[in-house]
């Protein structure tokens, strides 16, 4: 039970929960004190006590991924089915055109048995001509022949497709669904195969391959999933040109991805005509690992993968195909897949699915090139900022230089994604994000000492607040702060001119408001910011500069920034300012130290 407020949920209290409160286990070490639950984790049994695990003399522990799968995208079927509102035929297009966009290669586009709408679809791009010549299409049927007609009537038209037949295989769906015994089950297999056969032979000018899915493959007998595919290899007289794709799904996740791969790496090895098999893998997220069991798999021999974009799919979902295409691309491995503007592949999915994709999604979601640490953010910002020199030294673009920078796996721009929202400012941020922002949106390049100081005005804020700050308002927050009391204090100064003295000195000449007297001064220093300092002596103002520092502003037309720490009567203070004249600048810096100061 919650209780409903404007935005969001509020919790029942605590009560309702059932405190571990059991002995603490007498096999626990003394840094750990956690006891025994009440949840009846009895009722349930490990992957080995529910399925026969093969013995495997396992490789694929040595292995490396070098060269990406044959990507299948499958949101126009097993995600479809997985949402509260099904796409209709304009957002089923829409999804179609940006996978052939993205570059995938076959397609599944639905269960045209199943729903008219997914008819309607198969034959509106059987009409279309929306199929490029170098797509193959994919249609997924049970093992019926009513459905298997069905199936075949909707492709009418269509040039190069693979017909999908699935049938449930593991015991308790053999038992409690099928009531069927493994025998049984086999020849109801082979029929329907030999059904498909049939009808793709009755269309010559087609070019119709077969696919078979012992659906539940995880939780399979080995050898019984192993004999029902190569008997189908058989059946359907699988050859290098004319391949069978054998897709071994891990319908609902039961075990650690590892116990996957073993069961791939056994398929893999003992496959009949295995130079003529496509090994398929279609993991789900049941224990959230679909995309390390996806990886394994490929490692132990797999060589086609089935998945959705962001993951969508029934329960906690199919696998993720941006994740693991881009977990390759962040290994060096070209994806074969375009996602290079990650934005609007996010934007169209979210839109046909009627789905938000999560902002902490990995690669494309709005949060992940983020930093609000303070720790991560001056890494990220040292980083940047290394990458641009060291590309500069090599005589490359940034763009193609070898990529380096803590925290970000690769370059957010590989995926269409500026530097803008890399480092945002809230309570957590540090002085490093900070000072990347003002460098970035405004082109100053604040002192170490200066960073550390307005860090802590931001800080002050943001803890009030609670609330994040942008870019424009750490702008004006620093110029509040830093800038304007030059223009709004005690002390103003209405005339200042300067002149080279001695070996290196300035000499400046002012004329300096106080309240409502007025004085003309003179002072001399080593540079304009000490020789005003010196001057404002004269109008009794005791101000010394302890640190100076001038350079160029970013993008402003030559415009110079002085930046100083002045002690005024004891009390330190840092004032900032920005023209075309250094004088003008390093007159208004120290005005407004003293101004805050005052």
């Amino acid at each position: 039970m919650t209780v409903v407020t404007d935005h969001f949920s509020v919790p029942t209290p605590f009560p309702t929960l059932r405190t571990p409160s059991g002995p603490v286990p007498a096999t626990a070490p003394a840094w750990n004190p956690q006891r025994p639950s009440a949840m009846p984790y009895h009722r349930y049994r490990p992957a080995h006590e529910r399925v026969p695990l093969p013995a495997v003399d396992r490789t694929w522990p040595l292995r490396r991924i070098e060269q990406a799968p044959l990507w299948v995208p499958v949101d126009l079927r097993d995600g479809n089915q997985a949402l509260a509102e099904p796409m209709d035929t304009p957002r089923k297009r829409r999804m179609f055109d940006l996978f052939v966009a993205m570059g995938f290669k076959e397609i599944e586009i639905g269960y045209p048995s199943a729903s008219r709408t997914d008819f309607d679809f198969v034959r509106h791009l059987a009409v279309s001509g929306a199929v490029p010549d170098d797509v193959t299409v994919v249609v997924f049927t049970a093992a019926r022949h009513d459905l298997i007609e069905r199936t075949f009537a909707s492709i009418d038209g269509l040039r190069r497709v693979v017909v999908h037949l699935y049938t449930a295989t593991a015991p308790v769906w053999r038992e409690i669904v099928l009531g069927r015994d493994r025998a049984e089950l086999r020849t109801f297999i082979r029929d329907a195969a030999t059904y498909v056969a049939r009808l793709a032979g009755e269309r010559p000018a087609q070019h119709i391959r077969f696919q078979f899915s012992p659906e539940v493959f995880n939780l399979t007998e080995p050898d019984y999933a192993l004999e029902i595919c190569n008997e189908l290899t058989g059946l359907w007289d699988a050859s290098p040109d004319r391949p069978v794709i054998h897709n071994l799904p891990a319908t609902v996740e039961i075990s650690t991805p590892n116990v996957y791969a073993d069961q791939i790496e056994y398929m893999h090895r003992h496959l009949e005509r295995r130079d003529s098999v496509i090994l398929s893998v279609h993991p789900h997220n049941d224990r959230g690992t679909g995309v390390a069991c996806a990886e394994l798999a490929l490692l132990a021999g797999a060589q086609r993968v089935e998945g959705c974009l962001f993951g969508n799919g029934e329960r906690t979902g199919n696998v993720d195909l941006v994740t693991l295409a881009l977990n390759l691309y962040s290994q060096g491995v070209d994806p074969m897949i375009d996602f290079s503007d990650i934005d609007v592949i996010r934007d169209t999915v979210e839109y046909c699915n009627r789905l938000p994709v999560h902002p902490r999604h990995p690669y494309g979601g709005t949060l992940v090139y983020t930093a609000f640490s303070g720790t991560h953010q001056d890494a990220i910002a040292k980083g940047l900022a290394h990458h641009a020199r060291r590309a500069a030294e090599d005589g490359v673009p940034e763009d193609q230089a070898p990529w380096s920078v803590p925290y970000l796996p690769i370059d957010p721009a590989d995926v269409g994604r500026g530097y803008d929202a890399v480092i945002r400012v809230n309570s957590q941020s540090g002085k490093g994000g900070i000072a990347h922002l003002l460098r970035t949106h405004r082109g100053l390049d604040l002192p170490q000492r200066l960073r550390a100081d307005f860090s802590r005005v931001v800080q002050a804020v943001t803890d009030d607040t609670g609330v994040e700050t942008t870019p424009d308002e750490l702008w004006k927050l620093f110029h509040a702060t830093y800038i304007a009391p030059a223009h709004h204090g005690p002390v103003t100064v209405t005339e200042a001119a300067a002149e080279e003295v001695g070996d290196g000195g300035h000499q400046v000449t002012c004329l300096v408001r106080v309240g409502d007297r007025e004085e003309r001064c003179r002072g001399i220093g080593d540079a304009p910011a000490s020789a005003f300092a010196a001057a404002l002596a004269g109008a009794g103002i005791d101000v010394t500069v302890a640190y100076h520092a001038a350079g160029s502003v970013a993008d402003a037309d030559g415009s110079i920034a002085v930046y100083v720490e002045c002690r005024v009567g004891g009390t330190a203070r840092w004032g900032v300012a920005q023209d075309a004249s250094l004088l003008t600048a390093s007159v208004h810096a120290v005005l407004s130290a003293v101004n805050q100061a005052l």
